[in-house]
């Protein structure tokens, strides 16, 4: 529900199709956005130690992520003012909260993992690979 006055946007309607949530939701969900939570609940870690941990990211793609995530008060980055430079990124409040949400979804995808690959079989797709 889009608001015409000055007062706050309450809470969105995700189906509208110029709904801001839907930026913010598409940050969260995506492949990246995801991993990062994920990676993020266990702690603080720098760029490289992020990049090391979720396998298959680009430098490009981790660093747009961030800063999306960043943006939207869900990650926290702190540039210390040393040479060579160190930067920390770490969980906002609100953070916290969505990647307990995203967890919670990464465990039932892993948990549900051999009843998915049961229905791909019998459906006659070809079982997931890794890589």
């Amino acid at each position: 529900m889009m608001s015409t006055s000055d007062e706050p946007l309450l809470r969105g309607d995700l189906f509208a199709q110029a709904c801001p949530s839907r930026e913010v939701l598409r940050h969260v969900t995506s492949r990246w956005g995801v991993l990062v939570l994920v990676a993020l609940r266990r702690g603080t870690h720098r760029f490289s130690d992020l990049r090391r941990v979720i396998g298959g990211v680009s430098e490009k793609m981790l660093a747009q992520t961030l800063q999306a995530l960043e943006a939207d008060a869900i990650v926290l980055r702190v540039a210390h003012p040393v040479v060579p430079p160190h930067v920390d990124y770490s969980l906002t409040p609100l953070g916290r909260e969505v990647a307990e949400r995203v967890q919670d979804l990464a465990d039932w995808i892993e948990g549900s993992m051999p009843a998915i690959e049961q229905a791909r079989l019998k459906s006659g797709m070809q079982p997931m690979r890794l890589g």
